[in-house]
């Protein structure tokens, strides 16, 4: 997190988070959520703007962690931006020596390969669940045909449970203190 970030929580402790306002496609790609499009739909049916400002989008992913209750969030300041995601939290992508890196940019570590119903392919790794993005299919396939990675198969619907994460804190319901 940074710094200005904790100085900004440490004056100011006590801000109500907000929900439904940002999204994080499966592309890796982070939506702004204004009322309109809130009250147009959930996402991803209703997206909102894509994000495309560079510095902010590195700022976002600087400060994007989740909370105890598996909800995943945006640390603005002192306040938190709760983030409906459209598949999962993260979303990797392979690079040609089959390193991984996330849409915000940190290296992991794949320890599991999973995949869905539907042919979309997660990896687990040191910072969790996430999926493979849609580009990167072809070299995971390598990864798995060169013995780097086994996958397994599973259920889309069962993920979120077992990986911890909700999807929607908006839809959620739940009331949890912003800090």
């Amino acid at each position: 997190m940074d710094d200005i970030v904790k100085k900004a929580l440490e004056k100011w402790p006590n801000v109500p988070a907000c929900r439904g306002w940002l999204g994080l496609d499966a592309r890796g790609h982070w939506y702004l959520r204004d009322d309109a499009t809130q009250a147009a739909g959930p996402f991803p049916s209703s997206r909102g703007s894509l994000l495309a400002h560079e510095k902010l989008i590195d700022f976002i992913g600087r400060n994007y962690e989740p909370d105890g209750a598996g909800q995943w969030y945006f640390q603005n300041g002192p306040q938190r931006v709760y983030v409906e995601l459209e598949v999962t939290p993260w979303v990797w992508r392979i690079q040609p020596d089959l390193s991984v890196v996330s849409h915000t940019g940190v290296s992991v570590t794949a320890r599991e390969c999973l995949e869905d119903e539907q042919g979309r392919v997660y990896l687990v790794t040191d910072l969790g669940l996430g999926l493979v993005h849609s580009n990167d299919t072809t070299l995971a396939a390598l990864a798995i045909d060169a013995g780097a990675w086994t996958h397994l198969a599973v259920a889309a619907a069962h993920l979120p449970q077992r990986f911890g994460y909700v999807m929607s804190p908006a839809a959620n319901g739940s009331v949890h203190p912003s800090h």
